[in-house]
């Protein structure tokens, strides 16, 4: 078999360009349809003599295991313009053991070893007729670049269809296609293809994808090049024995945003990356003591939910490699189980990262997601302040730092990664100023909506909005709550900017109302399985009721616990715990910001952002506000919104953080008004006085009003070491498999070291109770943790009082029909305050003492729900 690095260096092979046309064959595994596809092949070429005087018929096999070479190269014998272009397997081994690298690689190998002044590319089963290439040639003599037969442009005859899953998935995947990477072009996945050879030679050889998405990269080449590219009408047949599977639709929508990633890297300036670069310094010093021992470490303010979190990320993984299903799990609360979909375990990120996750463990994807979710965050809205909102690099920095690192921010940080990884909120509201007819800042807008950029509202509203419901979809799986309180947010800014340009807001709804209902049709789609398990599964709830959780009046302008200026008493008392404080702006930065909206109030957005800032903190208040220092209350605006559905789940006080981002923005308008104001004015270059002051007076403030605010690294603590009975898998002597290890008292919102136990061994047993949000009563009112039964609600009086209550028959009773419900295998008494009280209360409910095996009281537990025999 022949390498295509040495072909041209062969006896006789012309130069590129030289022969008219080369048709390129990318072949699997295709020897039984080969032969038909390259005798119709030649026969056309043989009969067009005029179009076609020199020709050259190059298959690429792709690592086939069947006898698809040898078919080449019998055909090849018969017409010696039929070339075999492939990689070798290794040397010494059978063929069977060739690679398949993909119909990206083959093609690139053949399109690279084509001496054609034009390069058809073709699929092996001929599903377009060659003799369509006719068609195609028209339009590169009209001067296209490229022409690509299309199954879904006017005139196409699709003779025989696909099945109807697979076309459907088809439409999908070119309607994100299009949206996100080469508009305007409606099939791009019809395997035949005429190119300019040079361009085409060009632009392969700087191709990256092996996949399916090679042609979504190479058409994007040519977009970007601004070559044009004529898309033709074809006919097309379905052939059956197609190698495109369903999950490859997938593939290649997962190479298409790599693609997006590199070419997004390619365009960054030094100075953007040298931004980026110290986001992500300041997310590795916040977590430096997470970091230095990912083990041990455990975040001190966490409470109880750096268990929770890694437990998702352990169970996700388990699932991904396992196959088992996404969205509910056994492994807690068992047998009940528990709805992951209806729970925070952010499957948008716990899933990509399952691989982390298997082979680094649970803590090094928590330390990740954290430290690199905010440091995204923070790129995210410096891009979007960059392109949107100002021209000064500086001034977006310092927004979009503000956006990240705010108190609020850095709070959830601690044991909230769905409120604290929000990188994607900048690329939503980027598509919906899109919507609007946004372009970017750059293209002349002051508005900060982007209308009167140049842009038209409405112009490309489908794709908007399919791109749009695709953001939300994998928001959705991010954080819901957020999205939710954005949304709030969001509508707010409209309100504000409606009133402030009443003409415009007219002219903008109804584009931006067709974006949203594309968008919800697509999100929608995506989401139907999905939500339809969280909301009506199993374990699903209506909604938490976590009773009023207002902010205080005077937490908007105190400093939070861990930031610089910070007193922790002072914020513990007015806050519900540490990971929820909610506001902490503090009073210099409040006061800053009241200036900037005065001195730029002319200006629309900033109305609009001025509406959301103090509708939503007035919101973070509550059903009803204290008036601090008296006794009196007024009635809070949140008593309209708070018995909604989805909102009665919601804690008001986090309302607050909408306006973090809005902080951020209007602190980078105001930077970027003074460095705008501060540039030279004149020939000489010299900048007035009176800029210079004001340049001054503004970075002052701007200092004055973050220098507090400034966090300081998350506290660590060590975590307790697990006990060895668990650790070295001799629990696997006193579970039998299918039964549950029973703790001591059982885990719950409280006591979450057995979720650590858990994904120590691997998940290797199942847990009742535990740390969720699960249904309870006949109502399904969600609540934290399991519903109680009678022996746990025991255990747990025992862990807090310390005192041993009397066990007779009844308790006994109750104690084995628990047992009998939880499936349990052994239960398990770790050391602990007050495990004396426990260990006799269990000795009594069970009637024999427990064994010391591995650091723990062990009781054997038997069908019937009692100790076993083993027990001393």
């Amino acid at each position: 078999m022949l390498h295509s690095s040495s072909l041209p260096a062969a006896t006789g092979v012309p130069a590129p360009g030289t022969v008219d046309l080369t048709v390129v064959v990318p072949a699997y595994n295709e020897e039984h349809r080969l032969p038909r596809t390259l005798d119709a092949i030649c026969r056309y070429l043989r009969s067009s003599p005029g179009r076609h005087a020199g020709w050259e018929l190059i298959v690429v096999d792709d690592g086939s295991t069947d006898a698809t070479a040898a078919a080449v190269r019998e055909a090849a014998a018969a017409e010696p313009r039929i070339r075999l272009v492939g990689s070798p397997p290794d040397p010494g081994l059978p063929a069977s053991h060739a690679r398949n690298h993909g119909k990206g690689h083959a093609v690139r190998l053949g399109v690279l070893a084509s001496r054609g002044g034009r390069v058809l590319v073709t699929d092996a089963d001929l599903a377009t007729p060659i003799e369509e290439v006719a068609l195609l040639h028209d339009q590169l003599d009209a001067g296209y670049a490229a022409a690509i037969g299309s199954r879904a442009q006017g005139g196409a005859r699709v003779e025989v269809s696909q099945h109807p899953l697979r076309k459907l998935l088809g439409r999908v995947g070119n309607q994100v296609i299009r949206a996100v990477a080469v508009p305007g072009v409606r099939d791009t996945q019809c395997g035949f293809k005429l190119f300019d050879g040079d361009q085409a030679r060009a632009v392969f050889g700087r191709s990256r994808v092996d996949g399916w998405g090679i042609d979504v990269e190479i058409l994007r080449m040519f977009h970007e090049a601004k070559w044009p590219v004529a898309e033709v009408p074809v006919r097309w047949a379905h052939q059956a024995g197609s190698k495109v599977r369903a999950l490859d639709y997938a593939g290649v929508l997962l190479e298409l945003v790599r693609l997006r990633v590199r070419s997004a890297l390619r365009r960054m300036r030094p100075a953007d990356r040298v931004v980026v670069l110290g986001y992500l310094l300041v997310s590795l010093w916040l977590f430096k003591g997470l970091w230095a021992d990912v083990d041990r470490s455990y975040l001190a303010d966490s409470g109880q939910d750096q268990n929770q979190w890694e437990w998702f990320f352990a169970v996700t993984a388990h699932h991904v490699f396992g196959l088992h299903d996404p969205f509910f799990t056994t492994l807690q609360n068992h047998p009940l189980g528990v709805n992951l979909m209806a729970n925070t375990a952010m499957l948008g990120l716990s899933v990509p990262l399952a691989p982390v996750t298997a082979l680094f463990g649970p803590a090094v994807t928590w330390a990740l997601v954290l430290t690199g979710g905010l440091a995204a965050t923070a790129a995210a809205w410096y891009w979007l302040l960059l392109k949107r909102f100002v021209r000064s690099r500086r001034a977006a920095a310092f927004g979009g730092a503000l956006c990240a690192f705010a108190p609020p921010m850095i709070s959830h940080a601690n044991a909230h990664p769905n409120f604290a990884v929000l990188f994607m909120m900048p690329l939503i509201i980027d598509r919906l100023l899109r919507l609007c007819g946004a372009r970017g800042h750059h293209g002349g807008s002051r508005d900060g909506t982007g209308h009167h950029s140049g842009g038209t509202p409405g112009r490309r509203t489908v794709r908007d909005g399919v791109v749009l419901g695709l953001l939300l979809t994998y928001q959705i799986f991010l954080g819901e709550e957020a999205l939710l309180l954005a949304a709030v947010g969001l509508l707010l800014f409209a309100m504000g900017y409606a009133a402030a340009r009443r003409a415009v807001a007219r002219v903008l709804w109804r584009p931006l109302a067709r974006g949203l209902a594309v968008a919800a049709g697509v999100s929608s789609l995506l989401l139907a399985y999905p939500l339809g398990r969280q909301f009506f599964g199993a374990q699903s709830y209506t909604g938490v009721l976590h009773g009023s959780t207002g902010n205080s009046p005077r937490a908007l302008v105190e400093f939070a616990g861990r930031s610089l200026a910070g007193n922790p008493a002072t914020a513990d008392a007015l806050a519900l715990n540490r990971t929820e404080q909610n506001a902490f702006f503090g009073w210099p930065l409040i006061a800053l910001t009241a200036v900037v909206v005065v001195w730029l109030w002319r200006e629309p957005r900033v109305r609009g952002l001025a509406t959301a800032a103090f509708g939503a903190l007035m919101l973070s208040l509550g059903r009803t506000i204290p008036v601090p220092r008296t006794d009196v209350t007024l009635p809070g605006p949140w008593r309209l919104l708070y018995d909604l559905p989805l909102f009665e789940s919601v804690i008001e006080s986090r309302m607050a953080m909408v306006a973090v981002p809005v902080l951020g923005i209007l602190l980078a308008l105001a930077c970027d008004r003074w460095d705008a104001q501060a540039r030279p004015a004149d020939s000489t270059g010299r900048i007035a006085a009176e800029d210079r002051a004001l340049r001054a007076v503004g970075w002052a403030a701007v200092a004055a009003a973050l220098l507090p605010i400034v966090p300081t690294p998350l506290a660590t603590v060590d975590r307790p070491a697990v006990p060895s009975f668990v650790a070295d898998g001799t629990w696997r002597a006193s579970v039998p498999e299918g039964r549950t290890l029973v703790p001591v008292p059982l885990p719950d919102p409280g006591r979450t070291e057995a979720l650590h136990w858990q994904t120590t061994a691997g998940l290797g047993f199942p847990l009742p109770g535990g740390y969720f949000n699960g249904p309870y009563g006949p109502d399904r009112t969600g609540i934290y943790g399991p519903v109680p039964r009678s022996t746990s609600a025991l255990l747990r009086e025992v862990s807090r009082t310390g005192q041993i209550p009397d066990i007779g028959p009844a308790q006994r009773r109750a104690a084995v029909k628990d047992l009998r419900f939880w499936r349990a295998g052994a239960i398990v008494l770790a050391a602990q305050p007050g495990d004396q009280a426990l260990r006799l209360t269990v000795q009594r409910l069970m009637g024999a003492p427990g064994r010391w095996i591995g650091g723990v009281w062990v009781w054997q537990v038997h069908g019937g729900g009692s100790a076993g025999s083993n027990a001393a």
